[in-house]
């Protein structure tokens, strides 16, 4: 592979005109069918084989006008003090609030009166307004949210106070603050990193390109394979880490081959050819992750983790060919000022080179070399620590509880809690599949539950074989009284009664979840040991990898659960509200973490890889990894923390989580797990590491990422005078 892909990098620095062509006319071609296809709304939201979705089937078939998984909203009215919402005055602002609602948009479905259907609290201080759409809150129009939004306004006139909550609301939310920081940050770093403006700026560059491609592509299909407006949150936040990472690794061994005293020409081959190969493998272990939630056998997941997929893709072969292509035009700037002039200064002066003085990644690793076993165990015990919380995890889906006290949604919320209890933020839907005497006899079993406040009468459809009753829990939505009543009536009553709702699927989803995080995690980890075994060329390298992954993962876990379930440090972070972990946060963690912690493995540890084979002795070969990569893993490690840490300042308590969880696990992974574990695992098995046994090394096929064969071909080819500048890498 190595001596393919120097081929390529030779071939795409020589022709960079054509190169650059291409990718700019595919960006354009993606860019004008972003712009001309239909505009996304949302893709169908489905969890096959859950009671809650086989419930919501029922009701598609039963009810065909009811919208059972539409948007719903509910317009919270309060009197003021000494007053009642029962006086003639405030009953006629709210009739023609609902009169305003119905008559608002063509999207509603139904409007309840809520002096009709008894929503009026019983000291007449709150009453509420249910109100079903047709369709979910993604395909809800701008038109349709203010008619919503300006609902209550003459009754705010009047002194009445009026909250709206419910999903109808929600939208995707806006993520380009947290990418706009990421990016500046990237840019400063890189920058002190290379030294270099122009070196800065090619990853920035061709990142920015990748995901504009990758977007643009995802959003020209949107309506042809139903992706949804959310499907590229994730494909842009992958899609940027890594196109940073893969042109960061290239650039930086590029600069290294020059120092070298190679040619430009040479010097780009050889960069493609080496670190081009553990950014090839490194993207397969980020593609296995993000394909492998297929598992999960929830749609939209499948989508978003192929999406990113593609991203990511294109991210690879941009590295490997659109890098290049553009060191063809950068010449000597992307070598810093300082370095030219000492270079230029060095070959006027006739000298050798000169062995630079330790660099902070040679000090470090002649640190751990010493002290192996100290710094194994502040790591193992570290981690191990801050794990503790995980063993506590609940998980769930936060509800609008968990929003900012500023929000209309949350006062909502508190007014619902406070007039009817914390239950009626999230009523159950129970659809009973059978005539009026079944539906009686439902009704009848679950008031008799521990944690039901109120249970409506039965709503039977026209045809009079299926009813729908509203269970009213105790608790909040998100609470584990609630789960636990929706798993009593499901217990209690038969299989023709089915529980749902957006509380019931929220709980569904979370068991979805959980039920297929172990077999992603084993066909993740998986599939990425084969994959590190053929690079690596070692049994015990990618066990470790392996195992160090899952131990940064599970403490950032830990972290999560510390900060917004337990509220630890929680005012800092902006957590108001504290409560279950959102159910896809494992899952989605180790996705997107597997995917860069492999890469600063691949990256890292193929360089000592490179140089054991090349002859060194196994500390040896630690110390030069770390020479060349701890400077390049670094900087590319605060970077995604960066990009991470820049949406921990939303206001959306899911998209917090997903920040900060991120952010963290990559702090873990990349400074205590691949800077300060592997190098120590690696110094105590010393030769052991590299085993490999005899008819596996002959089964495996032979993929030369540390450039072996490329060194000696190029060896071969060169003149004897050069021979021995050739082969110095």
């Amino acid at each position: 592979m190595a001596t393919f892909l120097y081929r390529l990098g030779r071939s795409a620095f020589r022709r960079r005109h054509l190169v650059a062509l291409i990718w700019v006319a595919l960006l354009a071609l993606a860019g004008v069918g972003a712009a001309s296809a239909p505009v996304a709304t949302s893709s169908s939201f489905s969890i096959p084989g859950t009671e809650a979705q086989k419930a919501f089937d029922l009701l598609e078939e039963r009810f065909p006008s009811a919208g059972a998984d539409g948007a719903t909203a509910r317009v919270v009215f309060k009197a003021p003090d000494g007053q009642k919402m029962t006086d003639p005055a405030h009953k006629a602002t709210v009739g023609k609030a609902v009169g305003e609602l119905r008559s608002g948009s063509d999207q509603v479905a139904n409007v309840t009166d809520p002096y009709t259907v008894q929503a009026v609290s019983r000291d007449g201080g709150t009453a509420y307004v249910q109100v079903s759409y047709k369709v979910n809150g993604m395909e809800l129009t701008d038109a349709t949210r203010e008619a919503l939004k300006e609902t209550g306004a003459e009754a705010r006139e009047s002194g009445l106070t009026v909250e709206i909550g419910g999903d109808a609301l929600q939208t995707v939310p806006e993520t380009g603050a947290g990418e706009i920081i990421g990016v500046i940050v990237a840019g400063i770093v890189l920058v002190i990193t290379f030294g270099s403006l122009v070196a800065a700026g090619l990853p920035l560059l061709t990142a920015i390109i990748g995901v504009g491609i990758g977007v643009s592509t995802i959003t020209a299909l949107a309506s042809v394979l139903d992706l949804g407006s959310t499907t590229s949150t994730l494909a842009m936040m992958i899609g940027l880490a890594v196109g940073i990472d893969y042109a960061l690794f290239i650039v930086s061994r590029y600069r290294a081959e020059l120092a070298e005293g190679r040619e430009r020409e040479e010097a780009a081959g050889r960069a493609v050819g080496t670190a081009g190969s553990a950014v090839v493998f490194a993207g397969l272990t980020v593609v296995i992750a993000l394909v492998g939630l297929a598992v999960v056998n929830i749609p939209m997941l499948t989508k978003m983790g192929f999406a990113a997929a593609g991203t990511v893709l294109i991210a690879v072969l941009i590295a490997l060919t659109l890098i290049p292509a553009l060191l063809g035009y950068a010449g000597k700037r992307v070598v810093g000022r300082k370095a030219r002039k000492a270079a230029e200064a060095a070959e006027a002066a006739g000298e050798a080179a000169v062995e630079a003085k330790p660099n902070m990644g040679t000090r470090w690793a002649r640190f751990v070399l010493r002290r192996p076993v100290a710094v194994l165990l502040v790591g193992v015990i570290g981690l191990g620590a801050v794990a503790v919380p995980a063993a506590s995890l609940e998980m769930g889906l936060p509800d609008d509880g968990a929003q900012p006290t500023s929000t209309t949604q949350r006062r909502a919320y508190d007014l619902l809690s406070d007039g009817f209890g914390p239950g009626s933020n999230g009523p159950l839907m129970v659809v009973v599949d059978g005539d009026k005497a079944a539906a009686d006899r439902t009704v009848t079993d679950i008031k008799g539950l521990d944690g039901v406040a109120a249970v409506t009468p039965p709503s039977p459809n026209k045809a009079g074989d299926t009813s729908i009753i509203t269970v009213v829990p105790k608790d909040r939505p998100s609470s584990v009284e609630t789960e636990n009543l929706v798993h009593s009536i499901r217990d209690t009553t038969g299989d023709d009664v089915l529980v749902t709702g957006a509380t019931a699927m929220n709980i569904d989803f979370s068991q979805k979840m959980n039920d297929a995080l172990l077999p992603y995690l084993a066909l993740v980890v998986g599939l990425a040991f084969l994959l590190l075994m053929v690079v690596f060329r070692s049994v015990l390298v990618p066990l470790k990898a392996a195992l160090g992954f899952l131990l940064s993962v599970v403490a950032a876990l830990g972290a999560v659960v510390a900060v917004f379930q337990w509220g630890w440090l929680g005012s800092l972070f902006g957590v108001e509200q504290t409560g279950p972990i959102m159910s896809m946060m494992p899952i989605f963690m180790v996705g997107v973490v597997f995917g860069l912690a492999m890469d600063y493995e691949v990256f890292l540890v193929t360089r000592m890889r490179e140089a054991y084979v090349h002859g060194e002795r196994p500390g040896e070969a630690i110390v030069t990894g770390f020479r060349h990569g701890a400077r390049v893993v670094t900087a590319a490690a605060v970077i995604m923390i960066a990009v991470f840490a820049g949406f921990i300042g939303s206001s959306e308590q899911m998209v917090k989580m997903i920040g900060f969880g991120l952010a963290v696990a990559v702090f873990f992974d990349a400074f205590v797990v691949r800077m300060a574990i592997i190098p120590a695992v690696l110094a105590l098995l010393g030769r052991k590491a590299w085993w490999l046994p005899r008819w596996l090394d002959r089964a495996l096929p032979n993929v030369d990422v540390e450039g072996e064969g490329l060194r000696k071909e190029l060896a071969a080819d060169a003149p004897e005078g050069g021979e021995r500048e050739l082969v110095r890498a």
